[in-house]
């Protein structure tokens, strides 16, 4: 085995975790269910409204480690976030394919849905994937619609669902784009204002402009955010 190897084999048996805690769900269609996060430190976007600070208080976890703390939580979903869990892709295969069925708990994935590759990689070990949309009106990253696609398609061998977080300024052809892609696979879509919520912003309007071309779509708020959850 050369060096190089050695080095990417080694780097996958531990990962920088920055909290694991149990929390009501406040976003998508698990809305309101308890939930165990495992909230990862890295990310490949940079989001203009991202709320999580990667910089402090991370600790190391090898999956045996993990697996631990996992199990002292009576709560039957884990949900994989951040930043973008599928960045440790090569770490959570090994995690779920030697400890999920122990576990014996749902693995929810919230994700960018701009790692298709990656998530074929650990697809058959999850449950539910929440795969977040970044528009560029919100988010201010350029718009991955082409990968988006790609990855719902393997996410939709799953429970799948789209989440938009937009604001006043979300483009038509945003709107478009996005509801070609839901379409495709019946893909339910949550629409997330973003917070805190503009004071003006007509939330009816945006969602009609979805609901008059689709009507697997939904309105639902930040939760945890009005309830003072974690």
């Amino acid at each position: 085995m050369n060096e190089s190897a050695k080095i990417i084999n080694k780097n996958i048996k531990s990962v920088l975790i920055k909290e694991i805690f149990s929390s009501i769900q406040g976003e998508g269609l698990e809305t309101g269910k308890k939930h165990i996060f495992v909230r990862f430190t890295k990310c490949n976007l940079n989001c203009a409204y991202c709320d999580t600070d990667f910089k402090s208080g991370a600790k190391t976890y090898d999956i045996k480690k993990l697996y631990k703390e996992l199990a002292k939580f009576d709560c039957d979903t884990i949900s994989l976030t951040g930043g973008e869990p599928l960045i440790e892709w090569e770490f959570l295969k090994e995690f779920l394919k030697t400890y999920k069925q122990k576990l014996n708990k749902k693995i929810y994935l919230e994700t960018n849905g701009t790692m298709p590759e990656q998530l074929k990689k650990i697809i058959r070990y999850v449950d539910t994937v929440a795969m977040d949309i970044k528009i560029e009106s919100a988010a201010g990253q350029k718009n991955n619609f082409k990968q988006n696609l790609e990855f719902l398609k393997i996410a939709s061998l799953k429970d799948a669902f789209i989440k938009v977080v937009f604001d006043k300024n979300i483009k038509q052809k945003e709107i478009n784009e996005i509801l070609k892609i839901a379409s495709i696979y019946n893909t339910k879509i949550i629409l997330q204002p973003k917070m805190p919520m503009e004071p003006d912003i007509d939330l009816i309007k945006i969602y009609d402009k979805f609901y008059k071309k689709y009507k697997n779509v939904y309105l639902i708020a930040q939760n945890h955010k009005f309830l003072n959850l974690a």
